[in-house]
């Protein structure tokens, strides 16, 4: 009772992979920082790859330590705009999936160890099983290595070959499996009365 964990996640927008994560018994910029250096390097990310870390106004993501670190691996910080709770409304579905699927513990964890071993399944899961709606149910996984175009394309012929072998079930145009190619995180009104 009274104990806290914290949970320090890294999530790819474009795929929406989580791409490095840690649970801690505190908050600290250190802590971000470390979790930052070891998502770039299990990533692989080559120095001349522009990469921006969108970020809450936390302390920890606006510590000395962690804009040090983001400036030392050439990360471009952006931040929420103030007093805006969901201005990243990829990672707020993202936690939500965490607080909501099935497997989450009904009490407490008990450690920050079994915490991490819990984090830890759900991030399997998340990015190599869960069928992402918001990616044309391909997982995180799949689009962040490049296979989710020929996923989606064999499943645009399989849809064309069901429409053509029967058109009378169709009212319409068959459901559109193209890969989205761009992803904003706010993007302006105009965009999206054009979509």
């Amino acid at each position: 009772k009274g104990m806290f964990f914290y949970l320090y996640l890294f999530m790819d927008v474009y795929s929406r992979k989580i791409v490095g994560w840690e649970v801690y018994e505190n908050e600290s910029a250190e802590q971000a920082a470390e979790v930052l250096r070891k998502s770039k390097l299990a990533e692989a990310i080559n120095a001349g790859q522009k990469l921006v870390l969108h970020a809450d106004n936390g302390s920890p993501m606006k510590g000395a330590t962690m804009l040090a670190t983001m400036q030392k691996l050439g990360v471009v910080p952006s931040f929420s705009r103030p007093s805006v709770s969901n201005d990243n409304a990829y990672s707020e579905s993202l936690f939500k999936t965490l607080k909501y699927v099935p497997s989450y513990p009904a009490k407490p964890f008990e450690s920050v160890e079994q915490a991490r071993q819990w984090v830890s399944k759900f991030v399997h899961w998340y990015n190599h099983e869960h069928q992402h709606s918001g990616l044309k149910y391909v997982t995180p996984a799949e689009r962040h290595d490049g296979k989710d175009h020929e996923i989606l394309a064999q499943r645009q012929a399989l849809y064309e070959a069901a429409k053509a072998a029967n058109p009378k079930r169709w009212s319409g145009n068959t459901r559109n499996w193209k890969p989205e190619s761009i992803v904003n995180l706010n993007p302006k009104k105009d965009a999206l009365k054009a979509a």
